[in-house]
């Protein structure tokens, strides 16, 4: 509760509109979780498929059936970060002519 010119006001919580995308780090790999009104989405960072779960079924208990159902149905679906985004390591100059003189 806050205190605005003598009056007492309570506070809301914001409500969900639009998409809010936020990038997380799960066992040191990055993923994107999307919370849209219709539910929230898990991807690896780099790719565009994941794991969805809609506020209904969570809402309702149903949550393990939806996401044993939509796990079985996505069988070939990758979680994983793309390569693009997986952090390298850091390579001595020598290195890098090494590399490029073994590639001309």
């Amino acid at each position: 509760m806050g205190r605005y010119g003598g009056c007492w006001l309570a506070r809301m919580a914001t409500k969900l509109e639009k998409t809010l995308r936020r990038e997380v780090s799960i066992g040191g790999r990055p993923f994107v979780v999307s919370l849209s009104p219709e539910g929230l989405k898990l991807v690896g960072k780099g790719r565009r498929k994941g794991l969805e779960l809609a506020w209904e079924d969570l809402a309702s208990g149903d949550a393990a059936l939806a996401t044993a159902l939509n796990a079985s149905v996505a069988q070939g679906l990758v979680l994983e970060p793309s390569r693009n985004n997986r952090p390298q390591a850091k390579r001595s100059k020598r290195a890098r002519r090494s590399r490029e003189a073994r590639q001309a």
